[in-house]
């Protein structure tokens, strides 16, 4: 069984987030990847919402908003979340740790709203709510601007480094049977193979086995190499070449593919085309002394354009006759994490292109070799080869991604001093919203200059598709932009590239633009008492209906629930007390046992959280609904027993030191001789002995400080510039990178300009195209197609043409139901995706289970008969002997007891049913002869050669890989597997001077070689 259920990115017109729940058999739901837009709004998420607590694990695909952007949203508002196994590579982990480290720095939006329902509950402060939003509106009013609701508390990036680390990393082509979650049916063997699909740096297809179903999940693929990227593995991984897709992801029961793109077709010219188009709009925009900006997103294909315009850089640079316009203009990326992605980048390199690992790789050299170089010069002559190395290599001996010409900028007032400047630059920001991150600073200045170039990199949804519907308020300033382009209302002016070809740039026609800015403010008195009220009645609703996996709340539940019964610990600490007052103060000394719950709310515990109440109805309840409620005391300890406290053990010296510390600094001012000092403590002069730290901070996995408020960057000076990054001055300010932690609200600030500045489309998004899907898809041969992630007339568009080509292949008419099944979903549908399959019951006799011959092949046994097909046993009619009369209501008792049994006994045939069934039975002497003539031996299983060298190594050979995909057993025998799964044997031919033992040995290594690889296969024949 396998449904598939889109719940976004299925024929949508304004969303390109994707959500899909994969359900397979025996209750297995598997949901692929977590995205959402750029209007962050929680409805998108309902759906999810109620899957979650029967979701068996979680598999990411892209590490861009529309495939993760909602992943550390989902793992801090739903709690079951965190505790389901979660799968991706491991620059799809990196790169989505800064990405929405970025997001949540930048946009305010992405921390949500206060839900209007908690403020409208029947306890909640009619008053104060009224209140609160009249004072808002009044101070909104005299800004300028409209008022917005109350502010969730957004991620910190200590969280989203934590929700990352729970990650699960895979590497391509190696199969992985997952974890279940704990609420999860058991996953019977699934497997999940991840292979590359383009796009992105670790972007994913994956391959999912389990039973007779196989999966291929293949949305946002890019089958053309990149300068960064490698191509999809439909054929084998990077430069691989060939007509036939590879065994592992060629006829599946079901594929599921992205319809983006299914109407267009990719520019000529390849990828040296689309970098030159974007060089020669580059040009013909700073020779006006114009500024060009390029919005992109801030961890994915930022990776791509980063790298096409430092080389374009480096290569301005070392010619001499140079490209002056590229020499003379400033190059700058901009995005609050980019540093920290920049660096994820340089530790990624093997998941990019080989052309990439070779770049590397010669740098490397280069560096090794130069000490020998600069032996035996004078200081001068150095000096001078250094400036002539540097012409001829320099460019090659900076690293792919260690910049020399792309400032990294990661402060406003940094980026606001590059904009001031009326220098000729390009600037690269996120996002291609253009609603959040630095791209709409960017865009604000240089909007009024006509000399100004805008240039989009992606498609986006056109206005056309929603307009006058229910998802009018989608609309963003990205697509405002793209709308222009498309319209071209105002013109097109036409630009000469460096050979001649005319460059399109649409005019915007000084139209005027509303642009809405969005400010987090601090929370009024009023507001105060709401966000209060609210916190603590999602406390109080988690402890109440005791929600399994609740454990990763912290004990203010538990203390609020303790103090409205009458069963409160004696062992509470002062920490834990101090929180309940907190509480207590900021509900204004209102009454805990409310809190706007209603009594349907409080269930059973109505009769402790109720005046006068003594009556709970509970006839027809379950669980605890049945029993008197009682809150156990919780023991404050662990599974060892009771906390121990370190400070009831000091010693006399050490309880000494501590009471000199809580005394302040000015009791010691003089430290005495041989007196210890603490690790924070102040040496001479007022400096520290800890090297400028306050205290030690743990690492984490990847070697970064705990504590620091950017959990996922390096420490750098703010006077220093450290590999392209832009040094600001030390008054900076580090509240610009940090999110306050504090509760507040958004505040809506428009205004209004105009926008001369020209607009361009240079397709950087790295996507399939019309071509690339018609031909791989009938060399997929899927037997389900189903189609998503597109808009509604582009998937009817690819539904129809693969129609036509998967018909045509298989040498059927269109109109034909021979021909393969595609599915066109929209959000919300089910399709059932099964695997056609058809299934007889037969009955072996006794004379042929005891010539059965079974073979294991890993977990399955493999037996090949020939038989000849009876029918049915029936009795003997008219037998009406007391054996008979008894078996026939043993018969019946058993047939009645499996009616009334349980679902699993239901599933399984009576005894009663067992005589009808067909008989499979021995073949006669004469047909048998003849038949086994015509049998051939048929070999069953998949053999892998990490498995091979496993088994070779632990009879004593050696064993190694050499090349690509060969094994090399004892330095003789090669084993090498073709891509269609056949495996190859070869021995190298002994010298004719060669010993006799030499020769006995390869002879010895052959034959075991083979032995050890039909031992994993299963040999069968029909006898």
């Amino acid at each position: 069984m396998f449904n598939f259920t889109p719940l976004l990115g299925a024929q949508s017109s304004s969303s390109r987030a994707s959500q899909s729940i994969l359900e397979l058999d025996g209750g297995i739901k598997i949901l692929v990847d977590v995205g959402w837009d750029e209007t962050f709004d929680t409805l998108d998420l309902s759906e999810l919402e109620k899957h979650i607590p029967t979701i068996s694990l979680i598999l990411l695909t892209h590490a861009t908003p529309a495939h993760l952007g909602a992943f550390a949203h989902c793992c801090k508002t739903f709690p079951l979340f965190t505790q389901i196994p979660v799968y991706a590579t491991s620059p799809v982990i990196a790169l989505g740790r800064t990405l929405l480290q970025d997001l949540y720095a930048s946009a305010p939006l992405a921390a949500t709203f206060l839900p209007k329902a908690s403020i409208s509950e029947p306890g909640a402060s009619t008053s104060a709510a009224s209140a609160a939003a009249s004072a808002s509106g009044a101070a909104a009013n005299a800004d300028g601007g409209v008022s917005s609701p109350i502010l969730l508390p957004p991620p910190t990036p200590e969280e989203i480094a934590r929700y990352f680390s729970l990650i699960h990393p895979l590497k391509y082509s190696q199969p992985h049977q997952p974890l279940p979650s704990p609420f999860s049916p058991p996953l019977n063997g699934l497997t999940l193979t991840a292979y590359n699909a383009g796009h992105t740096v670790g972007g994913t297809i994956w391959h999912i086995q389990h039973g007779m179903e196989s999966i291929v999940y293949a949305v946002d693929w890019n089958q053309a190499r990149e300068n960064v990227i490698a191509g999809a593995a439909w054929f084998g991984g990077a430069g691989a070449s060939g007509t036939e897709v590879i065994e592992q992801l060629r006829k599946p029961t079901a594929l599921v593919c992205s319809s983006k793109g299914g109407d267009r077709f990719a520019p000529s010219g390849g990828r040296k085309k689309r970098d030159d188009l974007l060089l020669d709009m580059i040009r013909s925009s700073i020779s006006k002394g114009g500024t060009v900006l390029i919005p992109t997103d801030s961890s994915a294909r930022v990776l791509e354009l980063a790298y096409t315009l430092e080389h374009a850089w480096r290569n301005a640079a070392e010619d001499g006759n140079g490209d002056n316009q590229l020499k003379d203009a400033q190059l700058y990326l901009a995005g609050k994490k980019a540093h920290g992605t920049m660096r994820h980048a340089r530790s990624l390199l093997e998941w990019m292109d080989e052309s990439i690992v070779r770049e590397f790789e010669g740098v490397e050299g280069i560096d090794a070799t130069a000490p020998e170089r600069s032996q035996g010069r004078t200081d001068s002559q150095a000096r001078g080869g250094a400036s002539q190395g540097q012409d001829k290599k320099g460019a090659k001996s900076a690293g792919p991604f260690a910049f020399k010409h792309l400032k990294i900028v990661e402060r406003k007032r940094k980026l606001q001093k590059v904009l001031s400047d009326q220098a000729p630059k390009v600037i690269l920001a996120s996002d291609t919203s253009l609603d959040w991150g630095y791209a709409k600073d960017t865009f604000r200045h240089i909007a009024e200059g006509s000399h100004n170039l805008i240039v989009l990199t992606e498609t986006l949804p056109s206005l056309k598709s929603f307009e006058d519907s229910q998802e009018a308020d989608r609309v963003t300033l990205g697509r405002m932009i793209w709308q222009w382009y498309q319209e071209r209302k105002d013109g097109v002016a036409l630009e000469k590239a460096l050979d001649g070809e005319l460059l399109e740039q649409v005019h915007s026609g000084g139209r005027e633009i509303s642009l809405t800015d969005v400010q987090r403010a601090p929370l009024g008195p009023n507001e105060q008492l709401l966000y209060q009220q609210y916190l603590a009645t999602k406390r109080q609703l988690q402890n109440t209906s005791q929600v399994r996996g609740d454990g990763n709340l912290d004990n203010t539940a538990d203390a609020l629930d303790d103090g409205a019964s009458s069963t409160s610990s004696e062992d509470s600490d002062s920490e834990q007390q101090g929180k309940v007052l907190n509480f207590s103060v900021s509900l204004a000394h209102s009454n805990r046992n409310k809190l706007g719950l209603s009594d349907e709310d409080l269930g059973v515990n109505v009769l402790l959280r109720r005046k006068n109440v003594y009556d709970y109805e509970v006839r027809g309840k379950k669980g605890r609904e049945r029993m008197f409620p009682y809150v156990a005391p919780r023991r404050r300890g662990d599974e060892y027993g009771e906390f121990i406290r370190p400070e009831e053990y000091l010693r006399a010296e050490e309880r000494e030191e501590a009471e000199m510390q809580q005394r302040g600094p000015d009791s010691q001012t003089e430290t005495k001789v041989g007196q210890k000092r603490r690790w924070d403590e102040t040496g001479p002069n007022g400096r520290r002995l800890s090297g400028g730290t306050g205290r030690r901070q743990p690492l984490s996995r990847d070697g970064v400080k705990k504590g620091s408020s950017a959990a996922d960057d390096l420490s750098i000076g703010d006077d220093m510039a450290v590999d392209g990054v832009e040094g600001s001055d030390s008054s900076g300010g580090e509240d610009e990178t940090q999110v306050s932690e504090e509760p507040s609200k958004a505040v809506y600030i428009k205004s209004t300009m105009k926008v001369n500045a020209r607009i361009a489309f240079i397709d950087f998004s790295g996507l399939h195209d019309k071509r690339s899907l018609e031909m791989l898809i009938p060399l997929i041969q899927p037997r389900k197609l189903i189609l998503v992630g597109g808009t509604r007339e582009e998937t009817t568009t690819l539904a129809e043409e693969c129609r036509n080509l998967l018909s045509a292949k298989a040498g059927s008419d269109s109109s034909s139901t021979a021909a393969v099944d595609i599915f066109t979903p929209a959000n919300g549908d089910v399709i059932d995706a099964s695997v056609d399959t058809n299934a007889w019951m037969v009955k072996l006799s006794n004379n042929l289970v005891r010539r059965l011959k079974w073979q294991h092949v890993r977990s399955l046994g493999v037996v090949a008969l020939t038989a000849q097909l009876r029918g049915p046993e029936l009795p003997p009619p008219g037998d009406d002997s007391p054996e008979s009369a008894n078996k026939k209501q043993k018969l019946l008792k058993e047939e009645a007891d499996s009616v009334d049994g349980s679902t699993d006994q239901a599933m399984k045939p009576s005894a009663a049913k067992n005589d009808v069934f067909p008989v499979l039975d021995v073949l006669p002497a004469n047909m048998a002869a003849g038949t086994r003539s015509m049998t051939r031996p048929l070999h069953v299983g998949d053999l892998r050669l990490a498995d091979l060298r496993k088994l070779m190594q632990a009879a004593g050979h050696s064993a190694e890989f050499r090349g690509e995909g060969t094994l090399l057993i004892d330095k003789i025998v090669a084993v090498r597997k073709s891509g269609t799964g056949k495996i190859e044997v070869e021995a190298a031919a002994q010298s004719a001077i060669g010993s006799s033992l030499a020769g006995a040995r390869g002879e010895g290594s052959f034959l075991a070689v083979k032995r050890k690889i039909y031992e994993g296969l299963a040999v069968v024949a029909g006898g």
